[in-house]
């Protein structure tokens, strides 16, 4: 919405939110939400044209065309509990909109959802006793986050969705006339609602798959002495192929991955096609069993105990450059390190101690017992048996780091988990590092 707001500056955006708190925030200089480049864009529209409000029914009653763009989580109740989309918030959102509007409007799902929920939405708002005229778009979304402005500004592809009538068509054009202010008509793809909201969880399948393709082949090259960096970059080069998402590390993570191939798993079971569920339901089996297999060499390597040993974590985001921790590899490496007995000093430069504290689960008097949060690397590694690398922040890169200061401080022999292979190997092994990658042989051969 900020990005539209800034290369739309004739068409007032406002988003909304019962979050009084978090709407609070969207109007001062630290957002909720860290994303390099976004602040700026909010500070050129916020107050323009781009404005945030609780008042939700007003806004809706006022608006043109709305974006629904709540959240989707992973039912853990009822029928499709592990694997379905939770649509509750969704159909809140519809029913909301039903009861407080009186003109026609264009309502724009934002948020990744099941195929045919476009129907659904559909018949909530035609229900409405003030009869206005609803049409329904898929306009899902492909940014990634640390990168989010930079998608947005130069997309590979916007994709909407719309009913094929000739209502349905001038709605989706309206969509296309506001992208159309910066984005080359070329790169926007128009389909029939169906395609566009399965195109996003195909989308997030086949980029998932990859990652588990690469990190199961990083297993063999553990076990052979092959080099999994190698190895993609010989691949890579096949254009039929690409270089892209072919970085083995400890698993993926985020808030929609694992998320939209448990969805994708039970609309191929609900549509009676086992086969196809149990093959994409294996890309997050084999992401499971990375993380494991991280954890259980860091058991290996440290005598197999690591009970009462300080582990320094570097890096508890998902991803470099977001302070999101959904689904991050962190927790979970964090939970079984913790259920082993290990004591955990965490430094991220962006994921604050609340969160960390909310993602492991863990009460005052635990959290205070078994976790240290530092302000730097160096405060993390003092005293420490070994340091996991968990984000592959820049910051911790070879170069950024001094990794001989590091050394100084930590208990010998010192381990170096490199779960992201950003660290130089044969740089910090000369140093006196025991240092071990994903993927990679444990000795230069």
């Amino acid at each position: 919405m900020a990005k539209i707001a800034q290369k739309c500056p004739e068409i007032p955006v406002t988003v909304v939110d019962l979050n009084a708190d978090r709407i609070a925030a969207w109007q001062t200089d630290d957002l909720p939400v860290y994303e390099p480049g976004l602040l700026e864009v909010v500070q050129e529209a916020r107050g323009r044209n781009l404005f945030f409000s609780t008042e939700v029914d007003q806004t809706i009653a006022e608006a043109d065309m709305i974006f629904i763009s709540v959240n989707t989580p992973t039912k853990t109740y009822g029928i499709g509990a592990g694997k379905a989309a939770d649509l509750k918030y969704v159909e809140a959102c519809a029913r909301q909109i039903a009861k407080v509007s009186t003109s026609s409007k264009i309502i724009v799902e934002k948020s990744t959802l099941p195929v045919r929920t476009a129907e659904s939405i559909k018949r909530i708002l035609d229900a409405s006793e003030n009869h206005p005229n609803f049409q329904v778009l898929s306009n899902p979304e492909f940014l990634a986050e640390g990168t989010a402005m930079q998608d947005l500004e130069n997309p590979d592809r916007v994709l909407i969705g719309g009913e094929q009538t000739e209502e349905g068509l001038k709605a989706i054009q309206a969509l296309v006339d506001v992208y159309a202010h910066w984005v080359n008509k070329d790169h926007i793809i128009t389909t029939n609602l169906w395609s566009s909201e399965l195109s996003k969880l195909t989308a997030n399948a086949f980029l998932a798959q990859r990652i588990s393709s690469i990190n199961a082949i990083s297993a063999l090259c553990e076990a052979t002495g092959a080099d999994v960096d190698e190895v993609a970059h010989a691949i890579g080069k096949d254009s039929r192929i690409g270089p892209k998402f072919l970085k083995a590390s400890v698993g993926f993570g985020g808030s929609c991955f694992q998320k939209d191939i448990y969805n994708l798993v039970y609309l191929c079971e609900h549509f009676g096609l086992p086969e196809v569920a149990q093959y994409w339901a294996k890309v997050i089996e084999m992401n499971d069993l990375q993380k494991q297999r991280f954890t259980q060499r860091i058991l290996r390597s440290l005598f197999n105990t690591v009970s009462d040993k300080k582990i320094a974590v570097f890096g508890f985001a998902f991803k470099k450059d977001t302070n999101d921790t959904r689904e991050s590899s962190a927790i979970y490496i964090c939970k079984d390190l913790l259920v082993e007995g290990a004591r955990l000093s965490i430094h991220d430069p962006k994921v604050s101690k609340e969160q960390i504290q909310k993602d492991l689960e863990l009460s005052d008097s635990e959290f205070s017992n078994k976790i240290e949060i530092c302000k730097n690397p160096y405060d993390a590694a003092e005293n420490a048996h070994a340091i996991a690398i968990l984000t592959e922040w820049d910051s911790f890169k070879t170069d950024a780091l001094d990794y001989n200061k590091i050394f100084s401080v930590m208990e010998k022999p010192a381990f170096l988990f490199d779960g992201r292979n950003i660290v130089d190997l044969d740089a910090v092994r000369k140093i006196g590092f025991e240092a071990i990658g994903v993927g990679k042989p444990e000795e230069k051969v």
